[in-house]
C-alpha cells in the first residue's frame, strides 16, 4: 500500500504563507449520526452499521467526482507497526491506532482529506495542508462535510450545535491547529510563557502527535480549545491570530539568538549538520533534535540550502514504525538507527 510506504505526504510540501516557521494547517470536524450511541457506548452491530454508512457516503460516484478516489479499510485489517505508520504521518490519531475492531479509517489518494471512523465520535473529518492555511483548509473541509450530509443525518441541536461524546467539541465541532517549528523560542526558554499565554487565550500547545504527547524537534501544535458558544470563523481567526504572533515572536528569537551568540550558535549548527551528514547510526530523538537545529540553520542562510519538504519528510522518513514497515521485518534498535542514519545521509545530500 502505497499510503504506508511513501514518507512524503502533501503537507510536506514547504509551501504556503509563514512556512518557515509554519509547517501544516489541519482543521478536524467531529460529527455524529443522529439517534444512535456515541462509539463508546455502540455495540459491536451498531458500530458495523455506522461504519457501513459511512462507507457507502465516501463511496457515492458524487464523493468520488468531487474529491477523487478514497482508500478505506478497517483498522483491524492493519497490522499494529501500519496502524503507527499512520500516526506517525498524521493520519490518525495514537488513540485511533490500538486497533479496536469498530474503528475504519479513509483517506483520500493525496492525503489531504482523512476520517477517523469511530474513534471519539462517530466520524473525525480532516483536511491537512502545507504553512498556514486554515481558511483553505476549513473549505475544503467543509465541501467535505455538506457532501457527506447528503448521505447522513447528523446529530444536531439548534441550542448546542452539533453533539459530541467530548463536551469541549460540542458546538461547531471544530478544532483548527497549526504545527509550527519554534527552536528560536526554545534556545531562549520562552516556551513555558507561550504555553501560559495561549492558554489565556484559550488555545492549548501540544506536541508533535497531538494531545498527551511531547515537543520532538522543536515542533509544537497549537489549537482552540473549546468550540461551544463561537462560530467557526471565530475560531479559525483566533487561531490564526495567536499563530501569528508565536510567529513574530519566533522571528525575534531567531534573531536575538544570532546576533547576540553568532559564533556559538554557528558552531553548533554546523556540528548538528556535520552529524547528520556523516553518521552511520542515530536514534529517534537525537535525528529529531539535530534536524531542527539544521532546519534553523537553513532559514538563518547560515547551511547550505535543502528545501523545507526534506526536513518535513523527515519528520515520517526517520520515525520508528515507518522505518519498520519499510524493512517488512522487525527490526532491532541498532539496525533502526542505521537505516534512520542512511536515509538522513541521502536525504541531506548537497548536489
Amino acid at each position: 500500500m502505497n499510503l504506508l510506504t511513501n514518507s512524503f505526504s502533501p503537507w510536506m510540501a514547504g509551501t504556503g504563507s509563514d512556512a518557515d516557521i509554519v509547517v501544516s494547517s489541519r482543521i478536524r470536524l467531529a460529527r455524529n449520526l443522529k439517534d444512535i450511541p456515541f462509539p463508546h457506548l455502540m455495540d459491536e452491530n451498531t458500530a458495523n452499521n455506522v461504519t457501513k454508512e459511512i462507507e457507502k457516503a465516501i463511496s457515492s460516484r458524487s464523493f468520488k467526482q468531487k474529491f477523487g478516489k478514497t482508500e478505506f479499510f478497517k483498522l483491524v485489517s492493519l497490522a499494529p507497526i501500519e496502524r503507527q505508520v499512520l500516526v506517525e504521518k498524521h493520519l490518525i490519531s495514537p488513540d485511533h491506532a490500538d486497533g479496536h475492531p469498530r474503528r475504519a479509517f479513509a483517506c483520500t489518494e493525496d492525503e489531504r482529506i482523512a476520517l477517523m471512523i469511530n474513534e471519539e465520535d462517530h466520524i473525525r473529518l480532516q483536511v491537512l495542508l502545507p504553512g498556514l492555511e486554515l481558511r483553505q483548509a476549513y473549505d475544503i473541509a467543509n465541501m467535505v462535510d455538506d457532501k457527506l450530509e447528503e448521505k447522513l443525518f447528523y446529530a444536531f441541536s439548534e441550542k448546542y450545535g452539533y453533539l459530541t461524546a467530548c463536551p469541549t467539541n460540542t458546538g461547531t465541532g471544530i478544532r483548527a491547529s497549526t504545527m509550527l517549528h519554534l527552536p528560536g523560542l526554545t534556545y531562549t526558554n520562552q516556551i513555558p510563557s507561550l504555553l501560559n499565554i495561549t492558554a489565556k487565550l484559550g488555545l492549548t500547545v501540544r506536541g508533535l502527535y497531538g494531545e498527551g504527547t511531547k515537543a520532538r524537534g522543536d515542533l509544537y501544535q497549537v489549537s482552540n480549545q473549546i468550540t461551544l458558544g463561537l462560530t467557526e470563523e471565530e475560531i479559525i481567526e483566533n487561531v490564526i491570530s495567536v499563530t501569528r504572533q508565536i510567529i513574530n515572536q519566533e522571528r525575534m528569537a531567531r534573531e536575538v539568538l544570532y546576533r547576540e551568540n553568532r559564533y556559538a550558535l554557528e558552531d553548533e549548527l554546523w556540528r548538528s549538520y556535520g552529524i547528520l551528514t556523516n553518521a552511520r547510526m542515530i536514534s529517534s530523538d537525537e535525528a529529531m533534535n539535530l534536524l531542527s537545529k539544521v532546519r534553523l540553520g537553513v532559514e538563518l542562510k547560515i547551511l547550505p540550502e535543502i528545501e523545507r519538504s526534506v526536513f518535513n519528510e523527515l519528520i515520517v522518513a526517520t520515525a520508528p514504525a515507518y522505518l519498520t514497515n519499510l524493512a517488512q521485518r522487525n527490526l532491532e534498535p541498532a539496525e533502526r538507527d542505521r537505516e534512520r542514519a542512511k536515509i538522513i545521509r541521502e536525504k541531506l545530500k548537497i548536489n
